[in-house]
Protein backbone atom coordinates (compact mmCIF):
# COMPACT_ATOMS: atom_id res chain seq x y z
CA UNK A 1 0.00 0.00 0.00
CA UNK A 2 2.91 2.33 0.65
CA UNK A 3 3.91 1.90 -3.00
CA UNK A 4 0.42 2.96 -4.11
CA UNK A 5 0.58 6.18 -2.11
CA UNK A 6 4.09 6.82 -3.42
CA UNK A 7 2.79 6.34 -6.96
CA UNK A 8 0.03 8.87 -6.28
CA UNK A 9 2.64 11.34 -4.98
CA UNK A 10 4.72 10.81 -8.11
CA UNK A 11 1.65 11.82 -10.16
CA UNK A 12 1.01 15.00 -8.16
CA UNK A 13 1.47 17.16 -11.27
CA UNK A 14 -1.27 15.14 -12.99
CA UNK A 15 -3.52 15.58 -9.94
CA UNK A 16 -3.09 19.34 -9.66
CA UNK A 17 -3.39 19.73 -13.43
CA UNK A 18 -6.70 17.86 -13.32
CA UNK A 19 -7.92 20.00 -10.42
CA UNK A 20 -7.00 23.17 -12.31
CA UNK A 21 -8.76 22.02 -15.50
CA UNK A 22 -11.87 21.03 -13.57
CA UNK A 23 -11.97 24.37 -11.78
CA UNK A 24 -11.50 26.33 -15.00
CA UNK A 25 -14.03 24.26 -16.98
CA UNK A 26 -16.81 25.31 -14.59
CA UNK A 27 -16.48 28.92 -15.62
CA UNK A 28 -15.00 28.92 -19.13
CA UNK A 29 -18.30 30.04 -20.74
CA UNK A 30 -19.24 32.38 -17.92
CA UNK A 31 -19.02 36.16 -18.22
CA UNK A 32 -17.75 36.72 -14.70
CA UNK A 33 -16.05 33.34 -14.25
CA UNK A 34 -14.61 32.50 -10.85
CA UNK A 35 -16.55 35.38 -9.29
CA UNK A 36 -19.52 33.00 -9.06
CA UNK A 37 -17.57 31.14 -6.37
CA UNK A 38 -17.82 34.32 -4.32
CA UNK A 39 -21.33 35.44 -5.31
CA UNK A 40 -23.15 32.18 -4.58
CA UNK A 41 -21.98 31.67 -0.96
CA UNK A 42 -22.18 35.40 -0.28
CA UNK A 43 -25.80 35.39 -1.45
CA UNK A 44 -26.56 32.43 0.81
CA UNK A 45 -25.02 34.13 3.84
CA UNK A 46 -26.91 37.38 3.15
CA UNK A 47 -30.25 35.63 2.58
CA UNK A 48 -30.01 33.46 5.71
CA UNK A 49 -28.90 36.43 7.79
CA UNK A 50 -31.75 38.65 6.60
CA UNK A 51 -34.45 35.98 6.90
CA UNK A 52 -33.53 34.53 10.26
CA UNK A 53 -32.14 37.66 11.90
CA UNK A 54 -34.33 40.48 10.60
CA UNK A 55 -37.57 38.77 9.51
CA UNK A 56 -38.00 35.68 11.70
CA UNK A 57 -35.97 37.05 14.62
CA UNK A 58 -34.72 33.51 15.27
CA UNK A 59 -32.67 33.06 18.44
CA UNK A 60 -30.48 30.27 19.77
CA UNK A 61 -30.80 29.40 23.47
CA UNK A 62 -27.75 30.60 25.37
CA UNK A 63 -26.43 32.69 22.46
CA UNK A 64 -26.69 36.48 22.79
CA UNK A 65 -25.86 37.37 19.20
CA UNK A 66 -28.79 38.17 16.90
CA UNK A 67 -26.83 36.38 14.17
CA UNK A 68 -26.64 33.18 16.23
CA UNK A 69 -29.11 31.05 14.30
CA UNK A 70 -28.04 32.24 10.83
CA UNK A 71 -24.41 31.42 11.73
CA UNK A 72 -25.51 28.04 13.13
CA UNK A 73 -27.35 27.29 9.88
CA UNK A 74 -24.61 28.57 7.55
CA UNK A 75 -21.76 26.64 9.16
CA UNK A 76 -23.88 23.49 9.17
CA UNK A 77 -24.90 23.75 5.53
CA UNK A 78 -21.41 24.72 4.33
CA UNK A 79 -19.79 21.82 6.17
CA UNK A 80 -22.46 19.37 5.04
CA UNK A 81 -21.93 20.66 1.49
CA UNK A 82 -18.26 19.65 1.61
CA UNK A 83 -19.26 16.19 2.86
CA UNK A 84 -21.87 15.58 0.16
CA UNK A 85 -19.78 17.03 -2.67
CA UNK A 86 -16.99 14.52 -1.99
CA UNK A 87 -19.44 11.61 -1.76
CA UNK A 88 -21.54 12.57 -4.79
CA UNK A 89 -18.54 13.09 -7.05
CA UNK A 90 -16.71 10.03 -5.74
CA UNK A 91 -19.54 7.62 -6.43
CA UNK A 92 -19.38 8.40 -10.16
CA UNK A 93 -15.65 9.17 -10.50
CA UNK A 94 -14.75 5.88 -12.22
CA UNK A 95 -17.78 6.01 -14.53
CA UNK A 96 -17.23 9.67 -15.43
CA UNK A 97 -13.55 9.01 -16.20
CA UNK A 98 -14.06 5.73 -18.09
CA UNK A 99 -12.34 6.98 -21.27
CA UNK A 100 -9.41 8.35 -19.28
CA UNK A 101 -8.99 5.07 -17.42
CA UNK A 102 -8.96 3.10 -20.68
CA UNK A 103 -6.56 5.37 -22.57
CA UNK A 104 -4.04 6.55 -19.97
CA UNK A 105 -2.02 4.58 -17.45
CA UNK A 106 -1.94 6.29 -14.05
CA UNK A 107 -2.56 5.26 -10.42
CA UNK A 108 -6.31 4.86 -10.04
CA UNK A 109 -6.11 6.30 -6.53
CA UNK A 110 -5.45 9.66 -8.17
CA UNK A 111 -9.17 9.97 -8.93
CA UNK A 112 -10.43 10.12 -5.32
CA UNK A 113 -7.58 12.50 -4.52
CA UNK A 114 -8.63 14.78 -7.40
CA UNK A 115 -12.25 14.72 -6.23
CA UNK A 116 -11.25 15.52 -2.64
CA UNK A 117 -8.89 18.35 -3.56
CA UNK A 118 -11.53 19.90 -5.84
CA UNK A 119 -14.13 19.81 -3.09
CA UNK A 120 -11.68 21.19 -0.52
CA UNK A 121 -10.76 24.05 -2.87
CA UNK A 122 -14.41 25.03 -3.29
CA UNK A 123 -15.00 24.74 0.46
CA UNK A 124 -11.93 26.85 1.27
CA UNK A 125 -13.17 29.69 -0.93
CA UNK A 126 -16.68 29.59 0.52
CA UNK A 127 -15.59 29.16 4.15
CA UNK A 128 -13.09 32.00 3.84
CA UNK A 129 -15.97 34.32 2.95
CA UNK A 130 -17.95 32.98 5.88
CA UNK A 131 -14.98 33.62 8.18
CA UNK A 132 -14.78 37.21 6.94
CA UNK A 133 -18.49 37.56 7.75
CA UNK A 134 -17.85 36.26 11.28
CA UNK A 135 -15.07 38.82 11.80
CA UNK A 136 -17.06 41.74 10.39
CA UNK A 137 -20.20 40.87 12.38
CA UNK A 138 -18.18 40.51 15.59
CA UNK A 139 -18.94 36.81 15.96
CA UNK A 140 -15.48 35.33 15.35
CA UNK A 141 -14.94 32.70 18.08
CA UNK A 142 -11.20 33.30 18.48
CA UNK A 143 -8.43 30.77 19.01
CA UNK A 144 -10.88 27.86 19.28
CA UNK A 145 -11.55 28.33 15.56
CA UNK A 146 -8.34 26.35 14.89
CA UNK A 147 -10.17 23.24 16.07
CA UNK A 148 -12.06 23.37 12.76
CA UNK A 149 -8.94 22.07 10.99
CA UNK A 150 -8.88 18.53 12.47
CA UNK A 151 -12.68 18.35 12.33
CA UNK A 152 -12.74 19.20 8.63
CA UNK A 153 -9.93 16.69 8.12
CA UNK A 154 -12.02 14.00 9.86
CA UNK A 155 -15.06 14.90 7.77
CA UNK A 156 -13.04 14.74 4.53
CA UNK A 157 -11.58 11.34 5.42
CA UNK A 158 -15.03 10.03 6.36
CA UNK A 159 -16.55 11.28 3.10
CA UNK A 160 -13.62 9.94 1.04
CA UNK A 161 -13.95 6.51 2.68
CA UNK A 162 -17.66 6.36 1.85
CA UNK A 163 -17.00 7.77 -1.62
CA UNK A 164 -14.39 5.19 -2.60
CA UNK A 165 -16.61 2.31 -1.42
CA UNK A 166 -19.61 3.71 -3.30
CA UNK A 167 -17.52 4.54 -6.37
CA UNK A 168 -16.33 0.96 -6.70
CA UNK A 169 -19.75 -0.58 -5.98
CA UNK A 170 -21.41 1.81 -8.41
CA UNK A 171 -19.27 0.49 -11.27
CA UNK A 172 -20.74 -3.00 -10.82
CA UNK A 173 -24.18 -2.08 -9.45
CA UNK A 174 -25.46 1.22 -10.89
CA UNK A 175 -28.43 1.33 -8.51
CA UNK A 176 -26.02 2.07 -5.64
CA UNK A 177 -25.59 5.71 -6.67
CA UNK A 178 -29.34 6.25 -7.11
CA UNK A 179 -30.14 4.72 -3.72
CA UNK A 180 -27.48 6.70 -1.87
CA UNK A 181 -28.72 9.96 -3.38
CA UNK A 182 -32.08 9.34 -1.70
CA UNK A 183 -30.39 8.17 1.50
CA UNK A 184 -28.33 11.39 1.78
CA UNK A 185 -31.53 13.46 1.68
CA UNK A 186 -32.87 11.59 4.70
CA UNK A 187 -29.43 11.70 6.35
CA UNK A 188 -29.41 15.50 6.13
CA UNK A 189 -32.67 15.81 8.06
CA UNK A 190 -31.57 13.19 10.58
CA UNK A 191 -28.51 15.34 11.35
CA UNK A 192 -28.82 18.46 13.59
CA UNK A 193 -28.07 21.08 10.95
CA UNK A 194 -31.22 23.22 10.80
CA UNK A 195 -32.41 22.36 14.30
CA UNK A 196 -30.89 21.87 17.77
CA UNK A 197 -30.56 18.32 19.12
CA UNK A 198 -32.16 19.54 22.37
CA UNK A 199 -35.57 19.97 20.71
CA UNK A 200 -35.81 16.26 19.90
CA UNK A 201 -37.66 13.75 22.13
CA UNK A 202 -35.38 11.69 24.37
CA UNK A 203 -35.93 8.49 22.34
CA UNK A 204 -34.97 10.20 19.08
CA UNK A 205 -32.00 11.87 20.73
CA UNK A 206 -30.75 8.44 21.79
CA UNK A 207 -30.96 7.18 18.20
CA UNK A 208 -29.05 10.28 17.09
CA UNK A 209 -25.97 8.75 18.71
CA UNK A 210 -25.94 6.20 15.88
CA UNK A 211 -25.47 8.98 13.33
CA UNK A 212 -21.70 9.66 13.02
CA UNK A 213 -22.31 13.01 11.35
CA UNK A 214 -24.40 14.25 14.28
CA UNK A 215 -21.43 14.49 16.68
CA UNK A 216 -19.27 16.05 13.95
CA UNK A 217 -21.85 18.74 13.18
CA UNK A 218 -22.48 19.44 16.87
CA UNK A 219 -18.73 19.91 17.34
CA UNK A 220 -18.41 22.20 14.30
CA UNK A 221 -21.39 24.34 15.26
CA UNK A 222 -20.25 24.46 18.87
CA UNK A 223 -16.88 25.88 17.80
CA UNK A 224 -18.29 28.57 15.52
CA UNK A 225 -21.47 29.56 17.37
CA UNK A 226 -20.53 29.12 21.02
CA UNK A 227 -16.73 29.16 20.87
CA UNK A 228 -16.36 25.87 22.75
CA UNK A 229 -13.78 23.16 22.16
CA UNK A 230 -15.20 19.86 20.87
CA UNK A 231 -15.33 16.91 23.25
CA UNK A 232 -12.87 14.32 21.95
CA UNK A 233 -14.94 11.48 23.44
CA UNK A 234 -17.87 12.39 21.18
CA UNK A 235 -15.67 11.98 18.10
CA UNK A 236 -14.36 8.48 18.86
CA UNK A 237 -17.28 6.83 17.04
CA UNK A 238 -16.98 8.84 13.77
CA UNK A 239 -13.19 8.47 13.88
CA UNK A 240 -13.38 4.68 14.26
CA UNK A 241 -15.99 4.48 11.50
CA UNK A 242 -13.78 6.63 9.26
CA UNK A 243 -10.80 4.30 9.76
CA UNK A 244 -12.98 1.26 9.04
CA UNK A 245 -14.46 2.80 5.87
CA UNK A 246 -11.07 3.92 4.55
CA UNK A 247 -9.64 0.44 5.13
CA UNK A 248 -12.67 -1.13 3.42
CA UNK A 249 -12.35 1.28 0.50
CA UNK A 250 -8.65 0.50 0.05
CA UNK A 251 -9.36 -3.23 0.28
CA UNK A 252 -12.08 -3.05 -2.38
CA UNK A 253 -9.84 -0.88 -4.52
CA UNK A 254 -6.93 -3.29 -4.26
CA UNK A 255 -9.19 -6.27 -4.98
CA UNK A 256 -11.15 -4.83 -7.90
CA UNK A 257 -8.99 -2.14 -9.52
CA UNK A 258 -8.29 -4.40 -12.49
CA UNK A 259 -11.94 -5.37 -12.92
CA UNK A 260 -13.13 -1.73 -12.85
CA UNK A 261 -11.66 -0.91 -16.28
CA UNK A 262 -13.05 -4.13 -17.78
CA UNK A 263 -16.51 -3.39 -16.40
CA UNK A 264 -16.45 0.16 -17.77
Amino acid sequence: MKKKFQAVWNYRSFIFGSVKRDFQSKYQNSLIGVAWNVINPLAMIVVYTLIFTEIMKAKLPGVDSSFGYSIYLCVGILTWGLFTEIINRSQTMFIDNANLLKKISFPRLCLPVIVTVNALLNFTIVFSLFTIFLVISGNFPGFVYLAMVPLVGLLIAFAAGIGVVLGILNVFFRDVGQFFGIFVTFWFWLTPIVYLPSILPDKIRGLMALNPMASVMVAVQGIVVQGVWPQSSSLIYPFALTVALCMLGLHLFRSHSGEIVDEL
